[in-house]
């Protein structure tokens, strides 16, 4: 033994570390770009440090993030097993099923956040959360380094990474707080297409084809349980495999890879909490079993059989298709895809469905969304796919699939535009050292190329290269670094440097101190309020009251019981009595609006008019009309109003002026019961902090049966929000229901 020791050092002292300077300079590269990933993702935290704590962004983290505390305080399995945990503050009174929910990043989490703190690391659970987004932001540009590598080299790699750091809706969707699904769906979408594409590759061995086979299986379970939009990568996937079977690419290594991947990950995905075995039956999947099929039938047919035996092999594979498609359809067994997912395929759809177009997240993406997405980098993604095009290895057009397809789906929906940075990324990243190429080869080599001019032959100097690669810098230093167009300030900059969404009052600004509006409504809630009391609020706030502020609401984002929110639209869009009856209906105490206000200077300049912001529920009230607007007929037919009163949209409450845009209120507007809830507000902010010098563009109405019970924002006055809000004041206005006095005034007897 001791011998055996002494060889071994002799040969370790023999060994000499070939380090080249190439090396160094992608390693340092690499490293500098994850210390960028990370670094801009945290850089919401300047608005966190002062309340000393760090809160989450947007909406639906809050929902995550309240799985995630429950999954911490009672085991990982404890919202699934052995009973479902039903959180009856959200969506009462039936409550909200979360045994319905996700699994992987709640779970993920409570393991990591249980292991830190098992070892001593003391943090609080939701700033660990918060911080979540941006390590994995920061890991997915390390991955798609190595899927870039395997692409196209490391230059390849180490471009993709810096695109994929600093594109602005990864970015959006990677940042401080913003804890949701998408941030570990991106990251097991790269680690599949990393590993099945090495899977797949017929210069590997066997045994390493079926180790990648098997870690792209568990990456595409991790998929399923992680992210819904795990139905596009099933789909791409399929759609891939038939391009390389039309391209006669077929070989038994694919078959193998295929059946390994597909096999594990769905018998892995389905027996995660709530992926069910129903999920082999959704529309969606169904085609990775055709696929199969195919393959299996491709295999049969590469041993040349007779012409005979080639057709009895197609007829009977297509009516196993068509056959066990009619079946599973027949006895009910298919399941439909939920309907955002079939409107992505079809985004007309969503126009018949406000519910889901009220969302700003999932409207269609217009040009200007994509461009500012893209930037000038649109040319190098052009590129990218002609090169890419040029040379169609089955990387290649895995990658050109992927590209297209998830451009279509960024389209189709602004939020998917997320799904389309991984794609814009390496397709940039290839077309610009596509550009680069023979650039950086005259300038390795004596150039050979010779123009004509009207003295001769000339020779293309060096020079001339040098300027074209200058000029290509020049470009990625003004769409990464630097934008003219934004007073130098880079696109991405302005992205990063933005408070979570509760921190601004849920407004589209950065203030220079924390907005206290909705945080102060929150506490109050908190400490004033029982976890049983039921609030009223649209739906978009339902999270922030029901997890932060510790009461019980009816809707929130979720949008499970679309009835429900039809029946809140109600409330809000009907007269006091009308909604008071349906409110009692729900047995709620209080209800609440957020209303954001403009200050202008009046025509005479000696006084300055509150007008509407734009920002809060006076720009959202369109919409209560426009959803509950779809249930007229179930209203008219259950006696909450009749045929005169009813409406479809917002035109039986006012009409648009249209040489300034503003909203001309009706009679039948000014008695709706939000127009009163937010008219008080404004007007007793007006009369409060107003200074006595500004007024509301319309004298407000006192409701009848709402009172105030406390209003954030009256507090700010003028000039505290001119400085801190650029002039735009949010105010959240909490009503307490008189319910004593709608009693007194309906009762029979009165």
């Amino acid at each position: 033994m001791k011998k055996s020791l002494v060889n071994s050092l002799k040969s370790f002292g023999k060994l000499r570390l070939q380090i080249n300077h190439a090396s160094i300079i992608a390693f340092s590269a690499l490293l500098l770009i994850l210390f960028v990933a990370f670094t801009i993702r945290i850089l919401p935290i300047r608005w966190e440090i002062p309340a000393g704590t760090v809160r989450l962004s947007e909406f639906d983290p809050y929902y995550q993030f309240s799985l995630t505390r429950y999954m911490v305080q009672n085991g990982l399995f404890s919202p699934y097993w052995p009973t479902p945990w039903v959180n009856t503050q959200q969506w009462y009174p039936q409550g909200l099923n979360m045994a319905s929910s996700l699994p992987a990043l709640p779970m993920t989490t409570a393991a990591i956040y249980s292991i830190i703190s098992f070892i001593g690391i003391n943090i609080d659970l939701m700033t660990f959360a918060a911080f979540v987004p941006a390590v994995i932001g920061a890991l997915c540009s390390l991955v798609i380094y190595f899927v870039g590598k395997d692409m196209g080299g490391k230059p390849v790699g180490l471009l993709a990474a810096l695109f994929l750091a600093l594109s602005p809706s990864f970015l959006q969707r990677t940042s401080l707080g913003f804890y949701d699904t998408e941030i570990l769906g991106v990251l097991s979408l790269l680690m599949f297409m990393f590993l099945f594409l090495r899977a797949i590759d017929v210069d590997r061995t066997l045994n390493s084809s079926i180790k990648y086979s098997i870690g792209a299986a568990l990456a595409m379970a991790y998929f399923i349980t992680a992210w819904g939009a795990a139905y596009f990568m099933l789909g791409l996937t399929v759609l891939f495999v038939f391009v390389l079977l039309l391209m006669k690419r077929y070989n038994q290594r694919l078959l193998l890879s295929y059946s390994i991947t597909f096999g594990v990950a769905l018998f892995v995905a389905t027996k995660a909490p709530y992926i069910s075995l129903s999920y082999l039956v959704s529309s969606a999947v169904i085609p990775v079993a055709g696929m199969f099929i195919v393959l299996c039938v491709s295999e049969l047919l590469r041993h040349n059989p007779s012409a005979k035996t080639r057709l009895t092999l197609i007829v009977a594979s297509l009516a196993v298709l068509v056959g066990g498609f009619v079946v599973l359809w027949q006895i009910g067994l298919l399941q439909n895809m939920a309907g955002k997912f079939i409107s992505v395929l079809d985004p007309f759809l969503r126009s018949a469905t406000p519910l889901i177009n009220s969302v700003a997240e999932h409207r269609i993406a217009g040009w200007g969304n994509i461009y500012y997405e893209l930037g000038i980098g649109v040319l190098f993604f052009l590129a990218g796919l002609y090169f890419t095009l040029r040379n169609p290895t089955n990387r290649n057009v895995f990658l050109l699939l992927f590209g297209l397809t998830s451009l279509y789906f960024g389209a189709s929906m602004v939020r998917l535009l997320v799904l389309f940075a991984p794609a814009f990324s390496l397709l940039a990243a290839k077309g610009t050292l596509g550009i680069l190429k023979p650039f950086y080869t005259l300038l390795k080599e004596t150039p050979n190329i010779a123009i004509k001019t009207k003295r001769g032959l000339a020779r293309v100097s060096k020079e001339y290269s040098g300027t074209a690669i200058f000029l290509v810098f020049l470009l990625l230093v003004t769409n990464l670094a630097f934008s003219p167009q934004n007073g130098g300030m880079p696109r991405v900059y302005g992205q990063a440097y933005t408070p979570v969404t509760i921190s601004a009052a849920s407004l589209p600004i950065a203030p220079s101190a924390p907005a206290e509006e909705w945080i102060n409504m929150l506490s109050w809630t908190q400490h004033n309020l029982q976890a049983t009391t039921v609030v009223c609020s649209w739906w978009d706030y339902g999270y922030w009251l029901s997890i932060t502020g510790n009461v019980t609401t009816l809707a929130d984002n979720a949008t499970i019981n679309a009835t429900q929110i039809e029946n809140i639209g109600f409330i809000f869009m009907a007269n006091e009595l009308q909604a008071l009856k349906m409110l009692e209906k729900y047995n709620a105490t209080y209800i609440l609006v957020f209303i954001t206000i403009g200050i202008g200077q009046s025509s005479t300049g000696t006084t300055y008019v509150a007008n509407p912001g734009g920002f809060g529920d006076e720009g959202k009230w369109v919409w209560m009309a426009r959803i509950s607007g779809q249930a007229r007929d179930r209203f008219i037919e259950n006696k909450f109003i009749d045929s005169n009163s009813a409406w479809i949209d917002e035109n039986q409450f006012g009409t648009s002026d249209n040489s300034t845009g503003a909203w001309i209120w009706n009679d039948k507007g000014k008695n709706s019961t939000i127009y009163k809830l937010m008219s008080w507000a404004k007007q007793t902010w007006c009369d409060e902090a107003g200074m006595g010098y500004i007024v509301p563009d319309q004298t407000g109405v006192q409701p009848t049966y709402f009172k105030q019970a406390y209003f954030a924002g009256l507090e700010s006055s003028f000039i505290e929000t001119a400085q801190k809000y650029g002039g735009i004041i949010p105010v959240v206005a909490l009503y307490e229901i008189d319910w004593q006095k709608y009693y007194n005034d309906t009762s029979p007897t009165s």
